[in-house]
């Protein structure tokens, strides 16, 4: 049986390295709706799942394919291959039109380096700011800063955090192993990296700046990272 259905969410699946389809089935529930931005539909073909959308210029989907979905209710949108949005930015745009406030993207890391960097800077979009973005492989999962925020999971695991665009001020983090309080995170800094919870929840609080979240499950810490 899925999980209860998540009001305005949306799952979108990008076009790089997915690598545990098994875990991203896992995150699905009822009600989600399934965007696949271009060859993102591969992945999206791995879970059986069939998405409520295709949207990209569609260069890495076979069109066949596109064309028997849409002929089955799939509603495809075609953007030209000279466009200013790569695939994934304009799944996420569509998303946040059609009232998607929590938003999770699988596929949008690894393979290219150029397309995981505009994707993971994709989170500090000012469009964006309104939306829950995050990006998730497997036990890890990347997401945006500003403000406060919740941080779940289980104690054990890791937690980086790093300022985005400049200097983050005033951060203050609870049940984290190593604590901050008022603290400055500096862009390129790498102080942030391996904190650890201490807590099913931990909290963080940025007073000026964004900070981007990365939390490893132990899973994935276990398979042999670097530490601090």
């Amino acid at each position: 049986m899925l999980p209860q259905p998540h009001p305005l969410r949306a799952i979108l699946f990008a076009n790089g390295v997915l690598t545990d389809h098994q875990a991203a089935g896992a995150a699905l529930a009822a009600g989600d709706r399934l965007i696949a931005a271009d060859g993102g539909l591969a992945h999206m073909r791995a879970l059986g799942l069939t998405p409520d959308i295709i949207i990209g210029d569609l260069d890495s989907v076979d069109l066949e394919e596109a064309a028997r979905l849409e002929a089955a209710g799939v509603r495809v949108v075609r953007h030209p291959p000279r466009k200013d949005e790569t695939d994934l930015e304009l799944a996420l745009r569509l998303a946040c039109a059609e009232g998607a406030r929590d938003v999770l993207i699988f596929g949008a890391l690894g393979g290219r380096w150029d397309q995981t960097l505009a994707n993971l800077l994709l989170l500090g979009h000012p469009d964006f700011r309104a939306t829950r973005i995050r990006l998730l492989d497997g036990h890890q999962q990347i997401y945006l800063i500003q403000g406060q925020t919740v941080i779940e999971g289980k104690p054990g695991d890791t937690v980086s955090l790093i300022a985005l665009g400049g200097d983050a001020e005033g951060v203050t983090t609870a049940g984290l192993e190593y604590p901050l309080n008022q603290g400055r995170l500096a862009f390129g800094s790498t102080l942030g990296i391996s904190n650890v919870l201490s807590e099913p929840e931990a909290t963080v609080t940025v007073e000026q700046g964004l900070v981007v979240c990365v939390v490893v499950g132990q899973e994935t810490a276990a398979d042999g990272s670097a530490g601090r």
